[in-house]
């Protein structure tokens, strides 16, 4: 009778622990107390040392620990302690199989469960601290197992039927318990994302600066904890190669010979784990010890020295437009604050690049009004002449030293290169500017005429002389005379030529008066005087004559800088004179203009323009007609008899690699232009050793 009273007791006891433990976990909010009060209560009933709550995680792979009743827990003073409340277990282990399979809690012997080599580690953990027996049960929500209760014991025989009849009676409560727990901390950690993506997009907000971004970058890495950029790449504007931007550099400390070579040099988006990112959507999740089995070892073997588990990829865009890509080290990120967080800097350094434009054009704009003031200034104006680049800097002193002179000028370059427009700069800059300049074509004109239209002549000096005529030197008095063509000319009349240039006077064909002269000559020819001076067609003396003040104009193919340039201004000309609304040309045009050797130089740059302006069907000219022979004999490579074949070949081929900015294959590449497959002109730049540095200039 007694003991019948006493069980009635603990019954009612367990009841009211249990209706306490119930409306316990209605209230709780919070993971830690949880654990504290289901502790506390079942203490009330039975007896055991401590407790735990593990996760499944969201695989279904491995579990984790959740819920730690550290105060009563002996194993917190273990020295692997640290280390087993972040770990990960696998699931497949026969330890947990048995678990899983139960259909109530299920009670362990420690001294036989560590016996099996594939049993926890923290079960080894457990009993070297004294733990004797543990209670497992699976915890479930909505018919999928979610996580463990652990319950251990210092004593045999603790968990009695009775404790297990409570357990699984409670079990459905803590389960519910712990899944609101996981959903609330979802929220919170989604709140807390979303306030620290503010906080970042504070500090990245107006950033216009490289330094800034730095600056912000790190800052909000500093934050997350265990996580660094391990490194940042653009792509250039070749749209194939990527340059290193940003990168944590006390990441690799210790492995300066490893990274910094990767660092530094350039990538293509053909690189095998570049061209993994471009072809991903979603974030790319590498595991370092994966990647050393089965990636490129060249990387994962720098990743692994820094401790970290994985790597993290994906591309920067602004809109639709892929800026690069960037890579984080970390053991695990939240992937929305990952996302966030590269959108964010996606859109900074979509604002830097725009800043440095804008501050590109606006320095370019400021320098090219000090450039007009300073021609303003000194009276000089070269506006017909197009061009900017280094070699059209230098004509431009050139012509700026001897305009306001009266030396003759002698302008040399290829045909098309542009010498009546440096002559009609001399003298749009000199100080006979008010005066038209004459020109004439030397060859244009039979030799029997070139006298006469030099020099005029008189009524009848010669059949068909029906009245006088003034010449072409009178009429560039006190003015300038261009002599184009000047090779041309024929030796008869380069011996008047001469005279007037030494005497500075003349007498009309016929005539018996001498005219003085005040006229300042300009001479032009596509020809090597002083091979002709060798050949015997033209005077020596006249040559040094007239080879006062050189002036050789560059032929197009070594100024490709400035084809853009020129390309805008041929385009706007004859858009408007054909009444056409072409205004612009694709990258893929331009890129084959500036790949072309332009035998024909300007002059025929023009031509090709003007007939694309024509063929185009909108704004835009996407096409472009140019020969296949795109190299004659002037602009072959120079042949020497010390030079070997393969000698000739490689320069040849490094100079068609120059004009193509280092494009080897498609449209307007390298291998186009010589007219063979990439693959074979990637073959032959092996054979001939060419490196980048030979075609790339700093």
């Amino acid at each position: 009778m007694a003991k019948h009273v006493q069980h009635e007791v603990f019954l009612e006891k367990q009841r009211q622990i249990l209706l306490d433990l119930g409306n316990d976990i209605t209230r709780v909010r919070e993971k830690n107390d949880l654990i504290t009060l289901f502790s506390k209560r079942i203490k009330g009933l039975f007896y055991f040392t401590h407790t735990m709550i593990t996760l499944i995680d969201a695989l279904g792979d491995t579990y984790k620990p959740f819920l730690l009743d550290y105060e009563s827990s002996p194993v917190r003073t273990h020295r692997d302690y640290r280390l087993l409340v972040n770990a990960r277990f696998l699931l497949d282990e026969p330890f947990i199989e048995s678990v899983l399979e139960a259909d109530g809690p299920i009670v362990f012997q420690l001294k036989d469960t560590i016996a099996n080599p594939q049993s926890p580690v923290f079960l080894r953990a457990n009993y070297e601290k004294g733990v004797k027996e543990v209670l497992m049960m699976k915890l479930m929500n909505a018919d999928k197992p979610i996580g463990f209760i652990h319950i251990y014991s210092d004593r045999t025989d603790s968990f009695t039927q009775e404790f297990k009849d409570v357990i699984k009676r409670i079990s459905s409560q803590l389960s519910s318990a712990v899944y609101n727990i996981i959903k609330n901390e979802e929220i919170k950690k989604k709140e807390e994302e979303k306030s620290f993506l503010l906080d970042f997009s504070s500090d990245i907000a107006g950033i216009m600066t490289k330094a800034d971004l730095e600056t912000a970058v790190f800052k909000v890495l500093d934050r997350l904890l265990n996580t660094k950029l391990a490194m940042l790449r653009l792509i250039d504007d070749d749209g194939h190669h990527l340059s290193p931007y940003m990168f944590d550099k006390s990441l690799f400390e210790g492995l300066v010979s490893d990274f910094g070579r990767l660092s530094e040099q350039k990538i293509t988006t053909d690189e095998y784990y570049t061209a993994l990112v471009l072809k991903s959507r979603e974030v790319l999740v590498l595991n370092v010890e994966e990647q050393l089995r089965t990636g490129n070892k060249q990387y994962a073997e720098v990743w692994e020295k820094t401790g970290f588990k994985n790597m993290y990829a994906t591309v920067l865009k602004a809109g639709d437009q892929i800026l690069g890509t960037i890579w984080m080290l970390a053991d695990h990120i939240s992937m929305p604050l990952f996302k966030g967080i590269c959108a964010q800097i996606s859109t900074a350094i979509s604002n830097i690049k725009a800043s440095e434009k804008i501050s590109e054009y606006r320095k370019r704009l400021e320098d090219e009004n000090d450039y007009l003031k300073e021609q303003i200034s000194t009276i000089y104006n070269f506006s017909e002449i197009i061009g900017s680049g280094g070699t059209m800097q230098q004509i431009y002193r050139l012509i700026s030293l001897v305009a306001e002179s009266n030396s003759t000028v002698l302008i040399l370059g290829e045909t098309g290169t542009g010498k009546e427009l440096v002559a009609r700069a001399v003298h749009g800059a000199s100080l006979r500017k008010d005066k038209l300049m004459i020109k004439v074509n030397c060859a244009a004109m039979p030799a029997s005429l070139i006298e006469s239209e030099l020099f005029g002549h008189e009524r009848g000096a010669f059949t068909g002389a029906v009245e006088r005529r003034i010449g072409k030197f009178e009429l560039a008095n006190n003015s300038t005379l261009f002599l184009d063509e000047i090779g041309e000319m024929p030796m008869e009349a380069q011996v008047k030529l001469l005279r007037v240039l030494q005497e500075r006077e003349m007498e009309r064909v016929g005539g018996k008066t001498t005219i003085k002269l005040n006229v300042r000559v300009i001479a032009a020819t596509n020809r090597n005087l002083e091979e002709e001076v060798k050949a015997g067609r033209f005077r020596s003396d006249l040559f040094y004559r007239l080879n006062v003040f050189p002036v050789k104009l560059p032929p197009l193919r070594d100024r490709t800088e400035d084809i853009e340039a020129l390309t805008e201004f041929f385009v706007a000309k004859y858009g408007k004179n054909t009444g056409r609304k072409v205004t612009r040309v694709s990258a893929k045009v331009l890129q084959q203009l500036r790949g072309y050797l332009w035998p024909g130089n300007i002059r025929e740059l023009e031509h090709v323009l003007e007939r694309s302006v024509l063929l185009a069907t909108d704004h835009t000219i996407r096409e472009v007609y140019l020969p296949n022979e795109s190299i004659t004999g002037a602009q072959a490579p120079e042949l020497s008899g010390n030079r070997s074949l393969e000698e000739v070949e490689r320069s040849y081929i490094i100079e068609v690699l120059k004009r193509c900015s280092g494009k080897i294959s498609g449209m307007g590449g390298a291998a186009e232009i010589l007219g063979i497959p990439g693959n074979t002109l990637h073959s032959k730049m092996k054979k001939l050793q060419i490196q980048k540095a030979d075609y790339f200039s700093n």
